[in-house]
């Protein structure tokens, strides 16, 4: 197979150092960037210093070798750098979230089924995590017996000083059901193999940023299925203290025991991050992941290759953004 050559379109975001990061681990060729000067070209230029800058992203649209675009742009821009994408014929890999708006996700939907390109979101709390890896091995395996329940939760450390305004800007992030809640909806979908959900309840506010009145520094969303139900939670309020930028964690309940994610940080003393615990009839078990495989860049470059679906489901990838978007929109017209 010969190596998927790629181009970044966007770096505002340094999600896009894991996005190329994953791609290059896989095998592939990162064949030029595109910034807009006021973003992360520079640090890209100097972890990559081999990789030329484009004066003009069009030169990477037309140019028939790429087989990829990659971005990590503001968030309301994504979209119209992954249309203009596969228009042109490539494949696309954004950062969450792919879209901020109903009306650009129709779009996508739309020209993705025309152009039969791939649109693959990069949820890095799931493809990018090791443990979260191990949890999908485990549940596919039956470990747990059939997942009825999952509660995800997302704090993250705002670092406000050191923020772009768009960070702050409500139409250019998108809101944070959005920016960060997608996360724990793709994993809703995945581990309880749903293809859609309903939107129980949602809320978002702004409990403790008055000077940043665009931001939503908190979030929450209660989803159900026939057979499930999840919530989730996310916010930017991790304390100074912690030695990372958020606690996240993951519980997942099945009909024959449960699993524990501590992602980042286990509070209880371990080192490092990527806990596991998994219980069951047998007892309580403490599983390190620091070393369990990340398929996700290598699955992508291989659907790339032989039109497959086999990083991520296209359908999952759209449904877990409608989520977003749907909770978001209820808990802004619930919002007091």
């Amino acid at each position: 197979m010969k190596p998927i050559r790629f181009a970044v379109l966007g770096l505002n975001h340094d999600h896009v150092f894991g996005q190329v990061n994953c791609l290059l681990e896989a095998g592939a060729e990162c064949v030029g960037y595109h910034g807009t000067g006021e973003d992360l070209s520079a640090d890209f230029a100097e972890r990559h210093p081999g990789v030329p800058r484009l004066d003009d992203a069009r030169r990477a649209l037309e140019d028939e070798t790429v087989d990829l675009v990659v971005t990590a742009a503001v968030p309301a821009d994504r979209a119209a750098i992954a249309l203009a994408a596969m228009r042109h014929g490539k494949d696309v890999m954004t950062d969450k979230p792919g879209m901020t708006t109903m009306a650009q996700l129709a779009e996508l939907r739309a020209v993705q089924a025309e152009t039969g390109r791939i649109l693959s979101i990069l949820y890095s709390e799931h493809f990018e995590n090791r443990a979260t890896v191990k949890a999908g091995e485990l549940v596919t395996a039956g470990a747990i017996g059939k997942v009825v329940s999952t509660a995800g939760f997302g704090p993250h450390r705002i670092r406000k000083a050191e923020r772009p305004a768009w960070f702050f800007e409500r139409e250019r992030y998108g809101g944070i059901l959005v920016d960060i809640g997608s996360h724990q909806c793709e994993q809703f979908l995945f581990f309880t193999g749903a293809s859609e959900a309903e939107v129980l309840s949602a809320r978002v506010a702004n409990r403790a940023n008055p000077d940043r009145p665009g931001l939503q520094d908190t979030g929450e969303l209660h989803l159900a299925t026939r057979e499930a139900t999840g919530f989730v939670r996310v916010d930017w309020f991790t304390p100074a203290g912690l030695p990372v930028w958020g606690d996240g964690r993951l519980f997942i309940t099945g009909t024959e025991g449960m699993i524990e994610l501590r992602k980042y940080v286990d509070l209880a003393g371990r080192p490092g991050g990527d806990h596991l615990f998994l219980t069951d009839a047998s007892g309580v078990t403490h599983i390190d992941c620091s070393n369990v495989d990340l398929p996700y860049g290598r699955q992508l470059c291989a659907d790339i290759s032989e039109r497959t679906e086999t990083a991520m489901p296209q359908a999952r990838c759209f449904a877990a953004m409608e989520i977003a978007l749907r909770a978001q929109a209820m808990a802004e017209g619930a919002r007091t």
